[in-house]
């Protein structure tokens, strides 16, 4: 599941305009991205998805192509697509578009209804890019691999 993620993300960046970013990417259970949320955030609850991005701070600018860290938690995006009839790789596509938005500054929960929009149209656009993806993550044919 390394090298398709990771064909992803890459995806998730080109359509971004960051085909030179780089970020790392973590798959951790809920007792770790709790600890994170804890620690980090002030939350103490396990999330889906927690980035953190590095052109923010006193760091910003210094490697403009180094985005920063997106950590996903396999059980939250397990359940979340159990509850949403959605299967599990799309939920993780889903997470990683979105704490890839994170990173480049998109933000609905401290920013305007206008910025959860902007998100949100954002991230269904991308999304409906990565179907081969999600496809091929789940071990499916795509339409490139189907005979």
């Amino acid at each position: 599941m390394k090298r398709p993620l990771r064909r992803t993300a890459s995806k998730i960046l080109d359509a971004l305009g960051y085909p030179e970013g780089e970020l790392s990417l973590l798959i951790v259970d809920n007792a770790h991205i709790q600890q994170l949320n804890r620690d980090y955030l002030q939350r103490d609850y396990p999330t889906n998805v927690i980035s953190f991005a590095m052109q923010e701070g006193e760091g910003q600018g210094v490697q403009p192509q180094l985005l920063g860290d997106v950590v996903i938690s396999a059980e939250r995006a397990a359940a979340d697509a159990a509850d949403a009839q959605v299967p599990f790789e799309s939920e993780l596509v889903f997470l990683l578009l979105h704490g890839i938005l994170h990173l480049l500054g998109y933000d609905h929960e401290r920013g305007s209804d206008a910025d959860a929009r902007l998100m949100e149209a954002k991230e269904t656009q991308i999304f409906a890019l990565l179907q081969n993806d999600i496809l091929a993550l789940a071990g499916r044919p795509t339409r490139a691999t189907a005979p």
